[in-house]
């Protein structure tokens, strides 16, 4: 790997990068030549350097297509597999060395200077401390303050579980030698270790031969929850404790638990007929099962610890009560008390509460009752400590073992649960035995909701078996709570809002099922508005359902806290990025006064995909361009796909997100932008921009005739459609055409194919008419002083950056030959040209001669990835025609397929 990286420029800080780069290529090519073959190195390589080589060169994409044509011609399906695995394992070991580096800068950033390295909390608080919020500022905001990340059901890349702990070791072996101070034995025992981890990935298959089950995401995702964050929640709460004594010394503030987590696995129905019930219940019992190992692992090492003697220090006498208790409670137990640890008490104690924690994973009559409880245990220790000279005896891991067990109690993450609002009313039509219920008007339906809601009316058929697994959900609600807690569920989501009557439907329904707390419903009712069209509409949704009597006594005892959901995915699809981003905008500022007016709280929980084109990028300078007061101390946001394993996947660099995300609610919510006189004007350009993006892009996606055709031909949807990484099927029902299909497939087969079209197409077309009317120097304007159009243009330069049209046209010839004739050639050109307007309109904007002039770490990043990942995109070019062409029967084909798909996936990232 050495030569052709001589043309990517390192700068002096990043030396280090370079290094590890050259030492995890060189082991990956020894690794190739030994479990393959010298000659199978040989080949790699030459195709390596030729996708450098026009990549350097900007030549034209046919001399590689003809070239990995050749390699892959005449060869079995396991050498065209081997060439996609090898690519692969070459810029896996660059998205390594690259996180490894992040590591690195962060430990120079609290080196030099102050520490505080930008966005993190340290830099925040310093910051807006020198603005002027004081002290009182903080202490009314602290206990309102909350960062909920939630992980999805429905990846686009799920890596196993065994290979996540592979990668968790080269990570550790790299580490090990940030600073290049181990011994040179060190160094060659730390090379073997990465050199084991990539030799058994390479012996390992990426992805499992069956579809995944609920079960097997939720292991997952189990992963990322009590692997990494369930250790780096209470560093994250040391970190923000310190930053707040450093620059408030004289203020006494409290800090609350800021973090939790979510999760949609196994609770979100939405178009899934796996989801229901019992899985329901069987992700809480996991997710139980998950926490309490880890409170196990962490009392056992306590256990260690906390040897103290009462002959050489005083022990709280409640200490020493809970102990005589528990002998009793545990008698088994007791009985394995090593008499040598009679005088320590701590001990004692920390190992009968582990016993009582097998008791609780067991359901034996043992078990806390709740966390609670455990807290309590946890409690007393700690308080026994304090008053006897144990802070620095044990006080800080026990604190440590405090913040999880409130963060996560016995549930470890909230279930948010989830459905489309046609099932409600199938429910109900059938329950009252009223076949044309849904097409009734909305306030007819929400009058006779009132009824059920308030016990004024009844049934027709309380055991109608079309309603019973809807009946079901809300039964296990109502049976798991008082077992998991009060913070196990999340918000019920209701997919598909569109009226008051669509909250009420899901009160009503868990009225009928008997999921009543203290007279009241005990779940949030978040409406989820998807499309452009519904966005606009949530403000009188809102409004119609904040003057419904009963909908209000149901948010009084909820605290008048109103959660809304923005869907980011589909209102994409159907209006393109322009409109989707300005509807959203435009609706949290329109949500954010209505509930000003009427005396509620907004909580707006974002449904943001990996790609810019569903909501993603970076979360800071997202919530930074929020409307000013729609933040308010709250972020709650999806995570999925490749974002959860690049944010969530090494404990450092999700202590850094973390913070860098509770900094941008900080600072938006305690000094947001002050108000800006240009931005009424700004906004007239914004929601013409809007409109003119959306017309075109709707003309093409959602208008031309051709388009579901082309589309079809164009990216590997049908082998998208087979993939094996996930439990939720790829459509909405069983229609055809682009409508049908969800946001996540739609973005992924765009990604592939490297166009990345669905966060571009539009913008060109709209940017140059606002260009032509309003001038350059406006819209330069907007893109610096005005956060909501900056991120955009950025969001839009990022994807442009990563597209490669001349991998893309090959693509595009695949729809030569189709039924309704040459698409390609009725197509391609006007989508090449909307790429070149939008190219030059940003260019222009920016006032700059190439993408990512701003940000050339990124370009560095781009640049060392994209020779892995242009032969693997061009093999599956080839191999779409070979597979199409035997009626996609080939299922060996398939599987080399599938593997091109979750290779160039890894490579480009953001993409599902």
């Amino acid at each position: 790997m050495d030569e052709p990286l001589r043309t990517v420029e390192f700068g002096a800080t990043d030396a280090l990068l370079r290094e590890d780069v050259k030492t995890l290529g060189t082991l990956v090519g020894e690794i190739l030549a030994e479990q393959r073959s010298p000659a199978f190195l040989a080949e790699v390589e030459r195709l390596r350097r030729a996708a450098i080589g026009r990549r350097e060169n900007a030549a034209p994409v046919d001399e590689l297509a003809d070239a990995m044509a050749a390699s892959a011609a005449g060869t079995d399906l396991q050498h065209a597999s081997d060439l996609v695995r090898a690519f692969s394992t070459y810029f896996q070991a660059v998205n390594l060395a690259e996180r490894v580096h992040r590591i690195r800068r962060r430990r120079e950033h609290e080196r030099a200077g102050d520490g505080a390295q930008p966005g993190g909390l340290r830099d925040v608080i310093g910051t807006l401390a020198r603005q002027g919020v004081t002290a009182d500022e903080l202490a009314a905001l602290l206990p309102r303050l909350r960062i909920e990340p939630v992980f999805t059901a429905h990846p686009t890349e799920a890596v196993r579980r065994v290979l996540l702990h592979k990668e968790r070791q080269i990570v550790a072996a790299l580490v090990a030698d940030i600073d290049r101070g181990r011994t040179p034995a060190e160094r060659r025992a730390d090379r073997e270790r990465i050199r084991l981890a990539l030799t058994a990935s390479w012996q390992t298959a990426e992805a499992p031969t069956a579809k995944p089950s609920v079960a097997d995401e939720f292991e997952h995702v189990g992963f990322y929850l009590s692997e990494v964050l369930y250790r780096v929640l209470p560093v994250f709460h040391e970190a923000f404790d310190e930053a707040l004594r450093e620059h408030y010394p004289d203020a006494s503030l409290a800090l609350p638990d800021v973090l939790g987590f979510g999760s949609w696995v196994g609770g979100d129905m939405d178009g899934n007929p796996n989801v229901g019930a019992a899985t329901i219940a069987a992700t809480l019992a996991g997710q139980r099962a998950l926490v309490l190992d880890a409170y196990r692992r962490d009392l056992d090492a306590l256990g260690e610890l906390l040897s103290q003697s009462q002959a050489r220090v005083e022990v709280e006498a409640a200490v020493l009560a809970r102990v005589d208790g528990y002998r009793e409670l545990l008698p088994r137990a007791a009985e394995r008390l090593h008499p040598r640890h009679a005088d320590m008490p701590y001990r004692n104690l920390v190992t009968l509460m582990v016993e009582r924690l097998w008791a609780t994973r067991h359901d034996e009559p043992a078990a806390y009752p709740d966390a609670a409880a455990f807290e309590a245990d946890i409690a007393l220790i700690a308080d026994s400590l304090r008053a006897h000279r144990g802070e620095h005896a044990g006080g800080f891991a026990v604190r440590r073992l405090q913040r999880r067990a409130r963060s996560f109690g016995f549930h470890l993450a909230s279930l948010d649960l989830r459905q489309d609002s046609a099932v409600h009313d199938a429910a109900l039509a059938a329950l009252l035995d009223d076949p044309q219920w849904e097409s009734r008007d909305a306030g007819d339906r929400a009058a006779r909701l009132h009824g059920l809601i308030e016990g004024r009316a009844n049934v027709a058929n309380p055991d109608d078996e079309t309603a019973l697994s809807t009946l079901d959900v809300f039964r296990t609600v109502a049976e798991l709570r008082p077992r998991y807690g009060d913070r196990v569920f999340g918000p019920y989501i209701i997919s598909m809002s569109r009226s008051a009557a669509d909250a009420l439907a899901v009160l009503a329904l868990a009225r009928i099922a008997g999921c009543i707390e203290n007279g009241e419903v005990p779940l949030d009712v978040a409406p989820l508005f998807e499309t452009v069209d519904d966005l606009d509409a949530a403000p009188d949704t809102l409004r119609e359902l904040f003057a419904d009597p009963v909908y209000r006594q149901h948010l009084a005892a909820r605290g008048n806290r109103q959660v809304v959901m923005l869907g980011y995915s589909d209102s994409a699809k159907d209006g393109g990025i322009v409109a989707s981003r300005w509807a959203l905008q435009r609706t949290q500022i329109a949500l954010t006064e209505l509930a000003r007016d009427s005396g509620v709280r907004i909580a707006f929980f974002h449904g943001r995909g990996g790609s810019v084109s569903r909501g993603g990028g970076k979360t800071e300078r997202a919530v930074i361009a929020a409307p000013r007061g729609s933040v308010d101390g709250y972020l709650r946001l999806t995570e999925q796909g490749e974002v959860i394993h690049r944010k969530y996947g090494i404990r450092a660099l999700a202590l850094r997100n973390l913070e860098q995300t509770t900094g941008a609610v900080l600072r938006a919510t305690l000094r947001p932008r002050p108000p800006e006189p240009r931005e009424a004007h700004w906004r007239e350009i914004a929601a013409q921009l809007a409109l003119d993006a959306r017309a075109s892009y709707r003309a093409l996606i959602h208008e031309h005739p051709d388009f579901p055709a082309y589309f079809r031909a164009a990216t590997p949807i049908d082998v998208i459609e087979r993939l094996r990484i996930g439990s939720r099927p790829s459509k909405r029902g069983n229609k055809g055409g682009v409508e049908s299909l969800r946001a996540i497939p739609w973005v992924f087969s765009w990604a592939q194919n490297r166009s990345g079209l669905t966060a571009w197409y539009g913008v060109g077309s709209a940017l140059q008419r606002a260009l032509d009317i309003h001038g350059r120097d406006v819209l330069a304007e907007m893109a610096r002083d005005w956060p909501f159009f900056g991120t955009l243009v950025d969001d839009v330069e990022m994807v442009l950056a990563k597209s490669d049209l001349g991998i893309f046209e090959r693509y595009s010839r695949l729809a030569v030959q189709l039924p309704e004739g040459d698409l390609h050639a009725r197509l391609h050109p006007g989508i090449k040209g909307e790429f070149e307007r939008t190219h030059d309109a940003v260019l222009a904007i920016k006032d700059e001669s190439e993408l990512l002039a701003h940000d050339p770490r990124l370009g560095q990043s781009i640049r060392l990835r994209n020779p892995y990942i242009d032969p693997i995109s061009l093999l599956q070019v080839d191999l779409l025609a070979r597979w199409r062409a035997g009626d996609r029967e080939d299922d060996a084909l398939l599987q080399v397929l599938m593997a091109t798909v979750n290779g160039i996936a890894a490579g480009i990232q953001n993409t599902g």
